[in-house]
């Protein structure tokens, strides 16, 4: 083989790496941008269904695409969504709240247009009915700094029969009594799992969020890392996994 064939023949096998790296590229920038994106969560407003530590997949493709779903690539991108479908009571979802607009939160749905939302005594009412609620007696959790808390948990079962876990840190807090809010048309009303350490719809931090606002579905956690886990300390990766909630699906 002459020096000339050489040549090409590395400059072809380099062409080829350099084409291979960018369709590996492209290829995870159309499922991150397109179809799922993982997310971390950073605090416990959501739990006990979403843990600090949780690295969940969001589903871009459940409500169809906005200008906060394809963030940064939504250069020129019109308001509202296409493809969009409406979202189901009891869904959680990761949407950017109208006051904070380039901030990621996480919530359940728990208004949908034209509801009336409110609390009474700890008690979520929806257009004037109380939502079924269960003792489940007192959870002993593990909070993201290590501290043990009995905690009183309960059942709580929408009107379309979506059923979650839901804490009660504080009876009588300054959440658990509010004002009726009423849904408007195209918006939605969230709430976190964890109803006396949530900053939600019924604060205005976050307030009523609208259809364009929801980035996607959350549909289950891949990993999760409990509070003992440092990157100083690698082997903490692996004694800090929690193993029960490996892909676990969310509901």
């Amino acid at each position: 083989m002459t020096m000339t064939s050489i040549k090409e023949a590395r400059g072809e096998t380099l062409w080829d790496t350099v084409k291979t790296i960018i369709y590996a590229l492209a290829l995870a920038m159309c499922i991150r941008f397109v179809i799922a994106q993982p997310f971390r969560i950073p605090s416990g407003s959501m739990q006990p269904t979403l843990l600090v530590g949780d690295y969940m997949v969001v589903s871009k493709w459940s409500y169809g695409y906005s200008r906060f779903s394809v963030e940064p690539l939504n250069f020129g991108w019109p308001k509202g969504r296409i493809f969009g479908s409406e979202p189901k009571q009891g869904d959680v979802v990761v949407f950017r709240p109208v006051p904070q607009q380039d901030k990621d939160l996480v919530k359940r749905l728990i208004g949908m247009p034209g509801d009336r939302i409110q609390m009474k005594d700890s008690v979520l009412y929806i257009n004037g009915e109380p939502i079924k609620r269960e003792s489940e007696g007192l959870a002993h959790f593990k909070e993201q700094y290590g501290d043990y808390d009995d905690i009183a948990a309960w059942r709580e079962t929408l009107p379309n029969g979506v059923s979650y876990t839901t804490f009660d840190r504080d009876p009588g807090g300054r959440l658990d009594t509010t004002e009726e809010f009423v849904v408007p048309e195209g918006h939605y009303f969230f709430m976190g799992d964890d109803r006396d350490n949530s900053a939600d719809s019924r604060t205005p931090e976050v307030s009523l969020v609208p259809l364009e606002n929801l980035v996607g579905k959350v549909q289950f956690v891949l990993v999760s890392f409990d509070p003992s886990t440092s990157l100083l300390k690698p082997w903490t990766l692996i004694t800090g996994i929690r193993g029960d909630r490996l892909v676990k699906q969310i509901n």
